[in-house]
């Protein structure tokens, strides 16, 4: 079970990620398109799916967004009422701390209570966003209302070659509770090593024990589907964005190159003792992007079986 898995600190849990519907659509558009998320998932060997809680990031960069800003359905709401009860199995809502009032998040935690929950409380785009509770806020009320309620956080492994911090983020998000963390989409190889070596090294000198790092790798279809994933602050190296533009087929590279790095980051984890595990995301509508999610999902439990 995914609760044992995250308490035990193991290695190899595998989440698949995706965005609800949009909020505009239909009930009959939602029945249909839920169904189809149904059928898809219901057959997929995972620990847990995860259910985007989508934020507008206009703030985050100047630069145009690629694609508009769509509205979706919240994740918790399409979960109850749409995938809970057909595919039995654990679902992990991120929820966008920010965009909620403090009573309506108080709320939130409370009709938790009393089962198994999930959750990644994600904080503000940037600095300049507008928010109506602080992380922290979060982190208390989750303590204070219903410390059982099982809390990731997010890891920006990249970020670390910046920083050099982002393993101290990660051990501060430890102490206010969270108990997983999922990074952002992984294609900067070298800096997500550096983040692991001082993860496993502050740990070990600190006596501090190492929770699940859940590595997200996600296909990408097109040349615009690579700019977006720009825009959203993934950091590309140049070298693999030049191959993933000149290969004969965007898609197949990109899965072939997601498969690597995991690999590679999977077994290097696995020899500093780091308990690694992969969610593979899958936020585009075309078939041909869906279906290679489900190709790199079965690749990557090859991986870590």
């Amino acid at each position: 079970m995914l609760k044992q898995k995250i308490k035990n600190q193991e290695s190899g849990i595998l989440f698949y990620g995706m965005t609800p519907p949009r909020a505009k659509n239909s009930k009959e558009d939602l029945d249909v398109i839920a169904q189809k998320h149904i059928d898809r998932i219901k057959n997929l060997d995972i620990d847990g799916l995860i259910l985007y809680d989508i934020q507008d990031e206009s703030d985050r960069t100047d630069k145009e967004r690629p694609f508009p800003f769509i509205e979706t359905l919240d994740p918790c709401d399409y979960a109850k009422n749409y995938l809970d009860a057909p595919l039995h199995v654990p679902v992990i809502i991120y929820r966008a701390v920010g965009k909620y009032e403090k009573d309506e998040f108080k709320k939130w935690i409370e009709n938790r209570k009393g089962r198994d929950f999930f959750s990644v409380f994600v904080g503000a785009a940037s600095k300049k966003t507008k928010t109506t509770i602080s992380m922290q806020e979060a982190y208390e009320l989750k303590k204070e209302i219903n410390d059982e309620m099982i809390i990731g956080g997010i890891t920006i492994p990249e970020r670390h070659s910046i920083k050099q911090d982002e393993h101290l983020r990660v051990f501060r998000k430890i102490q206010s509770g969270c108990e997983f963390f999922v990074s952002q989409c992984v294609y900067d190889l070298m800096a997500t090593k550096r983040f692991l070596d001082d993860y496993a090294k502050y740990a070990k000198e600190n006596g501090q024990k190492m929770v699940p790092i859940i590595l997200t790798i996600t296909p990408c279809g097109s040349t615009k589907t690579l700019e977006f994933m720009k825009w959203l602050g993934i950091h590309i190296p140049p070298h693999l964005e030049e191959r993933l533009k000149n290969s004969e087929d965007i898609l197949e590279e990109s899965v072939k190159l997601s498969r690597d790095i995991f690999e590679i980051l999977y077994f290097y984890a696995k020899g500093k003792g780091i308990p690694l595990g992969c969610n593979v995301e899958s936020v585009a509508i075309r078939k041909a992007e869906i279906d290679a999610s489900i190709e790199l999902l079965s690749e990557i439990k090859k991986i870590m079986s």
